[in-house]
């Protein structure tokens, strides 16, 4: 056997693939050193080449395809591999799940709670089409203005102007507003200098009312022939309800800046979830998948198990989306968002669909110390039964999951988009004398590595 020292770059191997990881990566082996291969599935037996080789590990390109896998499925998309998007793009959908609740799995493991019960996998079945939430950067290349996709952990454009995952009418809004840009020459932005105009294309579809906004960010106050841009768009596409100038001038990675512009049209669009009718701010959150949000959503439902007699906290509530839809089953919903405009909608959501036992405030559910201040302001005796948590990605805070155990709460039920941060805050709350449920991990993003999962902690 060699040593893992006198491994080359550029060298070739035979390697095994034992296991693919959330990046997209097949994880194998060469003389019991790991090494990562884009692109391979579990069970393929390829031969590799050496691209970067460190003390612990080696990255490995697919030179040859011996055996596929028998997950390994053709390839439906032109986008470069690149991308980074679609971690799973060649791996069959049934493995796909099992892979994403071993994650589940994994997390809490990590977290020291091997015991914690992981159900099977939760999914609609669409693996394509399901977003409804697109973000194009633009950048020049050789033949003007190109808009698509950046490469996986960099900013270098890959264009493309579709995606398999986005409904097609975003693939031709895009192609319009690309040749309306080349066109008029309207320059995208630079992100070294600093200058030119267009930056990203922002759309969103409303599934259940086919409503669509579009919204350019630009780095400026005004666009060019905008009125010329939205008679083609209205004339082109008459499902489009609102476009809109987002203006980010700072140089920064963050898409959206604080303000927009309409330009034409409503502000915001609406959709049709869990049979309610919502307002939609292009700033707020919102899922990306529609009918995965409805089957996620009716799980914390079963989990937080409301009688009509509950009174319930939703915890950055967004626009409302999942304290509204449980409404119905509950004596009062309170949430609290950080996100103004959000804040406006979700009393907006509520009073378009007559539910008159919600109400909202905005403040920072993370900071505990001042959580319930101004509903204590209006309702001193104010004490929830049981708290809905859907916190970004980084998760909750300790000081709000202390804080949430000194109110003696009986139930929470956690919606989480990372298994890591879900295990190390449910880790957390079982020392504060809650116990763990069963964890349903749902698949609001096929083909890519995330996951979604809830879970109802109970107070012991």
């Amino acid at each position: 056997m060699r040593n893992q020292t006198d491994l080359k770059k550029n060298a070739c191997y035979p390697v095994t693939i034992r296991a693919v990881n959330h990046l997209g990566n097949g994880v194998g082996e060469i003389d019991g050193k790991v090494v990562f291969v884009r692109g391979a599935v579990t069970g393929d037996e390829l031969t590799v080449r050496i691209i970067k080789n460190t003390r612990d590990y080696c990255v490995g390109r697919i030179e040859t395809l011996h055996r596929p896998s028998d997950h390994r499925i053709d390839d439906p998309c032109s986008v470069p591999l690149a991308c980074g998007g679609c971690a799973y793009r060649a791996l069959d959908y049934a493995h796909e799940l099992e892979l994403k609740r071993n994650d589940v799995v994994h997390a809490f493991r990590r977290a020291g709670l091997p015991e914690v019960e992981v159900l099977p996998t939760q999914a609609t079945g669409a693996v394509h089409g399901y977003r409804n939430k697109a973000q194009y950067p633009f950048a020049d290349g050789p033949n003007g203005v190109e808009i698509g996709f950046y490469a996986a952990h960099s900013h270098h454009l890959l264009p493309a102007d579709g995606c398999l995952l986005q409904p097609p009418v975003f693939r031709e809004i895009a192609r319009a507003v690309r040749d309306f840009a080349r066109e008029k020459s309207i320059p995208a932005y630079d992100e070294t200098s600093g200058t030119g105009l267009l930056r990203h294309l922002y759309l969103r579809l409303g599934e259940g009312t086919g409503e669509i906004l579009v919204c350019l960010v630009i780095n400026g106050e005004k666009l060019p022939f905008a009125d010329e841009l939205v008679s083609r768009l209205c004339r082109q596409f008459p499902a489009v309800v609102g476009i809109l100038l987002n203006h980010q001038t700072v140089q920064t990675n963050l898409i959206l800046g604080e303000r927009y512009t309409t330009l034409w049209g409503s502000g915001t669009m609406s959709d049709v979830l869990c049979g309610l009718l919502f307002s939609i701010h292009p700033a707020a959150f919102y899922q990306v998948n529609h009918d995965g949000a409805e089957l996620l959503y009716g799980l914390a439902r079963e989990k937080a198990a409301l009688t009509g007699e509950e009174t319930l906290l939703d915890l950055y509530c967004g626009i409302g989306t999942i304290g509204l839809s449980m409404a119905k089953d509950a004596k009062e919903v309170v949430g609290i968002e950080i996100v103004e405009d959000a804040v406006i909608c979700a009393r907006e959501n509520a009073e378009r669909n007559g539910i008159s036992n919600a109400s909202f405030f905005c403040g920072d559910a993370s900071a505990a110390e001042r959580l319930l201040a101004p509903v204590f302001a209006e309702r001193p005796d104010f004490h929830p039964d049981v708290v809905i948590l859907d916190p970004p990605r980084k998760g909750s805070t300790p000081e709000l999951l202390n804080y949430l155990a000194s109110l003696d709460i009986p139930r929470i039920v956690y919606v989480s988009c990372d298994p890591a941060t879900l295990a190390r805050d449910a880790a957390q709350l079982k020392e504060l004398g809650y116990s763990i449920g069963p964890v349903t991990p749902v698949d609001m993003f096929p083909r890519t590595g995330h996951v979604e999962s809830v879970v109802c902690l109970s107070r012991k």
